[in-house]
């Protein structure tokens, strides 16, 4: 194998030896970073990110968490749209310098991040309107776990508060909110006691 692969092309090479099987991320990062440290003698940073790149922009499809498939045929490559400087300034301006879940902003030393509200690899658009203001914290988090799994979480977390504290009208709110989610079948997997 030749030098000058960056992680990407050893990445590519990975799963287009292996077409249309699902890989665990695991043995992927492995594989990758093995070669990478026979190439140039030293590991490689941030491996994972370079898959979540590849399905973010249309070469790989996620089939669940830390599983992947490449299928030549599914193959759609996105254009992923970024922020220019000024549209982040704006967006930062239109926010307050806050981030606009937890309200915590430069004023408290806080980093902030400009987000795509629909993320770019689901067509989201580097426009103001699809920007907004977050914390590192919660940035990670939305990426993570993505905005309707987040949402759930606080409400569940919520409505527990509510709970303890006897608070009728939160828990009516959060109890129609978390059915809403049941309603549309919305991340069955986090649970929800009642």
């Amino acid at each position: 194998m030749k030098k000058n692969k960056s992680i990407k092309d050893l990445l590519i090479a990975y799963f287009k030896e292996h077409p249309k099987k699902d890989m665990p991320h695991g043995p992927v990062v492995d594989w990758v970073e093995e070669k990478y440290k026979r190439l140039y003698n030293k590991k490689p940073r941030d491996t994972w990110r370079s898959i979540r790149n590849l399905h973010e922009t249309g070469f790989l499809i996620k089939v669940k968490k830390g599983i992947y498939r490449y299928d030549p045929d599914a193959v759609k490559q996105r254009v992923l749209e970024n922020f220019t400087l000024e549209q982040k300034e704006e967006i930062l301006k239109r926010d307050d310098y806050k981030c606009v879940v937890c309200g915590r902003g430069k004023k408290d030393g806080i980093d902030l991040q400009v987000d795509h509200i629909k993320p770019k690899y689901l067509g989201g658009k580097a426009t103001i309107e699809n920007g907004q203001t977050l914390c590192a914290q919660h940035n990670f988090i939305k990426k993570s776990l993505k905005q309707t799994e987040t949402g759930k979480k606080m409400f569940i977390r919520l409505y527990e508060l509510a709970k303890n504290e006897g608070n009728q009208e939160l828990l009516k709110f959060c109890t129609d909110v978390l059915e809403t989610y049941e309603k549309h079948n919305i991340n069955d997997h986090i649970v929800w006691e009642k």
